[in-house]
């Protein structure tokens, strides 16, 4: 079974039901701790009762600076909601380590951005060093991943698709919120990955809901073609996709064959005019809740609870 680590500004606490056990370790890093497995395990072999884990302050279980990469259009239902027919070549883009923030953080939208998006997606955190040329197994995987946390990949729309700029349109701060809980794995739990159900809400209101069964790419094949030309480090945080249910969706293909005959000015005029109607975007007030579980609760990565606001 899965191990859930929560981190506040104390330290480091092992997650049993609603209590949590301090783990005595030094560690500050995320790689630090994961160097430092025995004091987790036994904090979670203890017979100490714990604290409520109502009464701590979950903080980003993945601690900055590190590397963030995530994939783009890795699910079948985001593929079909962007446009794409055929086969997508796999591709990855950086996001700055500034950008990560707590589960429960309020995302802060900067006053230039108008269409502010969502992206539940699902962390891997490295426990390994993935040196550039390593091919990556299914049955590697546990000598790679370390374990799991809730994100989600908020995207500056409008700066994404005028610039095709994804590193900016998605690095601003409290961009990619983080956790509550890093899952750390056993070798046996791997085998439960595709059952993991990504949820995410708006105000109440479901927009994504699948599980990793809808993954184009996965985790192994995703690591073997990362370390082509990417070393990663123990700490590192790769984001595997999201499915579909974002605020962006491609235009119906007449619209997009008519607006293709546009100069680009016109065309991205016309485009966004139409997205202004879209309801979907992220606006001041909103709450954003997610989850990502399997049903049986084997592996549970917590409630992210995060407000959205304008910059102020």
């Amino acid at each position: 079974m899965s191990t859930n680590v929560l981190r506040t500004t104390d330290g480091w606490w092992v997650v049993r039901d609603e209590r949590a056990v301090r783990i005595d370790t030094k560690a500050v890093t995320t790689a630090e701790l994961l160097a430092d497995r025995d004091a987790v395990r036994e904090a979670a072999a203890s017979d100490e009762n714990g604290t409520p884990v109502v009464d701590l302050v979950a903080l980003p279980p993945v601690t900055t600076p590190c590397r963030v990469v995530a994939q783009m259009v890795n699910y079948r239902s985001h593929a079909k909601d962007s446009g794409f027919t055929g086969d997508i070549p796999p591709t990855f883009f950086r996001k700055a380590s500034g950008s990560v923030s707590g589960p429960h953080d309020t995302i802060v939208r900067p006053s230039h951005v108008k269409f502010l998006d969502y992206e539940v997606e699902l962390g891997l955190v490295m426990g390994a060093p993935l040196p550039v040329g390593t091919v990556v197994e299914e049955q590697d995987l546990p000598r790679y991943v370390a374990g799991l946390v809730l994100t989600n990949d908020v995207s500056a729309r409008d700066v994404q698709l005028t610039k095709t700029q994804f590193y900016e349109s998605k690095s601003y701060p409290t961009f990619t919120p983080t956790g509550p809980y890093l899952a750390l794995l056993e070798p046996e739990d791997f085998a439960h990955l595709l059952n993991l159900r990504l949820r995410l809400n708006v105000n109440g209101v479901p927009r994504q809901d699948r599980t990793l069964a809808d993954m184009i790419v996965r985790p192994a094949q995703a690591l073997t073609l990362l370390a082509r030309f990417q070393t990663l480090d123990p700490g590192d945080l790769l984001l595997t996709g999201t499915p579909g249910g974002t605020a962006l969706k491609a235009p119906p293909a007449p619209v997009a064959k008519i607006s293709a005959l546009l100069p680009p000015a016109a065309r991205w005029k016309a485009f966004f005019k139409g997205q202004a109607k879209n309801p979907r975007y992220l606006r001041d007030g909103d709450l954003i809740t997610a989850t990502i579980a399997t049903p049986d609760g084997r592996i549970n990565l917590g409630d992210q609870r995060t407000a959205v606001a304008d910059a102020r």
